[in-house]
Parts: C-alpha cells; sequence; structure tokens
C-alpha cells in the first residue's frame, strides 16, 4: 500500500470515527451540549483534526442526517415496484419500522433528539423527491390511493393522511425503542403490535367495499 493510499484510508477511518462518536454523544448529551471539542477530546484528537473534515458543528449533524436519511431512502426503494397503492402503504410501514429497529441509535437521532429544523448541509438531500425523501415517497403512495379511490371520500389531504400513518408507525418504533426491556408491561410481539396498527388505521381509511387485503 502506498503512502498516498494509507493516508486516504486514515482521514475516511477519522471521518468515520468522528461521525460515529458524535451520533453517540448526541444522542447521550443532546445537541446544545455537545461541542467540537468535546468530541476532539472524546476521540483523543486535536479539534484542528476535526475541523478538517467539518467546519463547524452544525456541518457534522447534517451529514449525520444526510447518511441516515438516504439509508431510509434506500430500505425503502423496493416498494416502488409494488402495484397497489395500498399494498405499498403495508409494506412502507413494516420497512420503515424494521429500519427503526435495525438501526435504533440512527432512529433515535432522526426522530428522537432535538435538534435544529434544517442543518446547513441538508440541502444535499433533494426534498420533494421520493427517491431521497421518504415523506416526499409515503406522501406520493397515499396521493396515488386517493385518485384510484382507495379512501373513504372524506379522506382527501394526501398530507393529513401521510403525516398520520407516520404518526402511528413512529408510534410502534419509537415506544419498541424507548421501552425495550421494560418488564412494567406484559408486551405482546413488537410484529403483532406494528401489524395492528397498520391494519387498524387502513381499514379505517378505506372504503367499505373490499379493497383492503385480497384474499
Amino acid at each position: 500500500m502506498g503512502s498516498n493510499e494509507r493516508r486516504e484510508r486514515e482521514k475516511l477511518e477519522l471521518r468515520r470515527k468522528i461521525l460515529e462518536t458524535a451520533r453517540k454523544m448526541f444522542l447521550s448529551e443532546g445537541y446544545e451540549a455537545v461541542t467540537m471539542r468535546k468530541i476532539a477530546q472524546k476521540i483523543e484528537y486535536s479539534p484542528t483534526a476535526i475541523y478538517l473534515h467539518f467546519k463547524d458543528k452544525d456541518a457534522l449533524f447534517a451529514e449525520l442526517c444526510r447518511h441516515d436519511f438516504l439509508r431510509l431512502a434506500q430500505a425503502l426503494s423496493g416498494i416502488a415496484e409494488i402495484k397497489d397503492p395500498i399494498e405499498q402503504l403495508r409494506r412502507m410501514g413494516r420497512a420503515y419500522l424494521d429500519f427503526a429497529l435495525e438501526f435504533p441509535n440512527h432512529y433515535r437521532l432522526m426522530f428522537m433528539t432535538p435538534h435544529p429544523v434544517e442543518a446547513e448541509g441538508m440541502e444535499n438531500l433533494e426534498r420533494g423527491n421520493p427517491e431521497e425523501d421518504a415523506y416526499a415517497f409515503l406522501k406520493q403512495i397515499v396521493t396515488g390511493a386517493i385518485k384510484a379511490g382507495r379512501f373513504r371520500p372524506e379522506y382527501t389531504d394526501a398530507e393529513l393522511i401521510a403525516q398520520t400513518f407516520w404518526a402511528g408507525v413512529h408510534g410502534v418504533a419509537s415506544l419498541q425503542i424507548a421501552k425495550h426491556g421494560d418488564q412494567w408491561v406484559d408486551w405482546r410481539p413488537i410484529t403483532k403490535r406494528a401489524e395492528m396498527m397498520i391494519e387498524s388505521q387502513l381499514q379505517g381509511m378505506l372504503r367499505p367495499n373490499g379493497n383492503g387485503r385480497k384474499g
């Protein structure tokens, strides 16, 4: 391995270490309490070394978010191949929950941790592009279901339907992450809780003419 290749490899490894450490600190201490100097102390590097990778805390946080939201979008990408919009919603709910449970720390930082509304650098994600923006993808599916006449006539607001469906799935995911291992409640399996939430939401919005599950 040449010296240039070694330096590049070390640079990438330091960047990875900075991001992983920052994620843990944002979660444990909160966004406002974390500073670039604290992150540097944690990884035993000088603050200058971090500033060579990220110009400030907002840029560092934005990179974490960009990476995580793209990963979520990738986890949902195969759903676009499904023709039935209602089945798309079911699959999206399940895939979203799978992502939350597989990457709980990523999910907590994305959706369960107070942070700047839009950190500098998030513009690298194309808002409204269903291939990168999971919410835009959800709204696209809902819009398709409305146009196909699958929902009751009173449900015509795609934003409201999408946000309500998202809130339901998020509730199941966040409760599982926050209360995992809690013995106070006799928890039913997470798959059953998720399935019941998804189906109850859909059946409450669908027209009463059998436009739910097929078969």
